[in-house]
């Protein structure tokens, strides 16, 4: 995830004719699932009205070469950006649909900053699955705030909470909530695997990659889990009894 803060950070001018008088930017805020920069003549610059605009982060310059809606998002707030290096390679890795763009968001490990996360990270994924932290759930009093902070430690398998990871690229896993967002697949080759809230699982009924460590490890790492690990002792209905607001399952 690549961070700005607003303090060092300059919209250069670059892409006429939003660009053409060169208006100072006034500042630059994440508004939703977008970028938003007013500008010293009153306009405000958004979405499409950003492309070819370059952003300087310290002695590093990222140019915006494209803008789209997120056709995942069916609310329309969601935009997608083409953020190119200095020598014109996307900022992104590949998504598992070969996208590599990347969505603004605000960043909470500095007040007043901007992140910028892509769509094959986990906070990108979390949005686009429609856990976004803006949002309300389907009985519009709900914050998703909590779910994206869930959905993400649910994506990175960090059963302790956000520190460690135990996961690694390319599994597949079936991510699901008892608030309407997400449903389970329930494909015959996936079993339970965790319940998650912002502070990682609450309990672990098998390891996403075995390989990366087992369940005793797992344990070990997060001595709050002890008992709360194996089949027998984290079901859904444990998971859901200790506060958790995601559900995954995955092949055991």
């Amino acid at each position: 995830m690549l961070r700005f803060v607003l303090a060092v950070l300059t919209l250069l001018a670059a892409a006429p004719p939003a660009f053409a008088q060169k208006p100072t930017p006034t500042g630059m805020s994440v508004e939703r699932g977008d970028l938003r920069v007013p500008l010293s003549d009153g306009r405000v610059l958004r979405g499409a009205d950003l492309v070819g605009a370059h952003l300087r982060f310290g002695e590093a310059r990222l140019r915006i070469a494209a803008v789209q809606p997120d056709p995942m998002d069916k609310a329309g707030e969601v935009w997608l950006f083409d953020v190119r290096l200095p020598d014109d390679t996307p900022m992104c890795e590949p998504a598992p649909d070969g996208s590599r763009l990347a969505m603004p968001i605000p960043d909470t490990s500095a007040p007043g900053g901007i992140a910028m996360t892509c769509t094959s990270g986990a906070a990108g994924k979390c949005i686009r699955f429609g856990y976004a932290p803006w949002r309300t759930a389907p009985d519009g009093q709900t914050s998703l705030a909590p779910y994206h902070a869930a959905c993400v430690n649910m994506i990175r398998g960090a059963y302790g909470g956000p520190e460690k990871a135990w996961t690694k690229n390319g599994m597949q896993i079936d991510v699901y909530d008892h608030l309407g967002v997400q449903t389970p697949d329930n494909a015959p080759d996936q079993a339970f695997e965790a319940g998650w809230t912002p502070d990682g699982a609450v309990c672990v009924a098998h390891p996403r990659v075995p390989e990366n460590g087992s369940l005793v490890d797992i344990a070990a790492a997060s001595p709050r889990l002890a008992g709360l690990t194996g089949p027998g002792r984290c079901t859904e209905a444990v998971a859901k009894e200790n506060g958790a607001l995601v559900f995954n399952r995955s092949r055991p």
